[in-house]
């Protein structure tokens, strides 16, 4: 029985500390960092910054079985140095192969009657977003 029970420890650690990173059909979760780009995420929601410019998901970015996600949020084009606004309706999608993902924001802008788009941009679980002359938001918005 004891044997068993290791059995089943040691599998339940390697489901959920894969070193590979998250696997089709999980959900992307923690701080994800590359050059100017950064996205936090939780099991709910997640936050974007590309440059100067964020952006809020408002649900699980859940990856299909190669790996690709395509979700709904909303983004902020003109953030920094001053908020200027507004939050416009945009599309994240990309790709996660182990730690590595391609990421791409499509802006649908409001104001300028145009679409922006934002990438693609590489960012890898694990490391801080290396944001050089704009700051990453610790705490989420929108």
């Amino acid at each position: 029985m004891t044997r068993l029970a290791l059995v089943a420890a040691a599998v339940l650690v390697l489901r959920y500390c894969d070193p590979a990173g998250p696997r089709p059909d999980d959900a992307v979760i923690g701080t994800w960092g590359g050059d100017n780009a950064g996205l936090i995420a939780d099991d709910t929601s997640a936050h974007v910054h590309i440059a100067c410019t964020f952006g809020g998901i408002h649900q699980p970015i859940a990856l299909d079985p190669a790996g690709r996600f395509d979700v709904p949020g909303e983004y902020v084009l003109r953030a920094y140095p001053v908020f200027v606004g507004p939050t416009h309706p945009a599309r994240f999608h990309g790709t996660v192969s182990g730690r590595a993902m391609a990421l791409t924001v499509t802006v649908t802008d409001t104001v300028a009657d145009s679409t922006v788009v934002l990438g693609p941009v590489y960012v890898e679980q694990g490391e801080e977003p290396r944001m050089q002359m704009c700051p990453i938001c610790r705490v989420r918005r929108p």
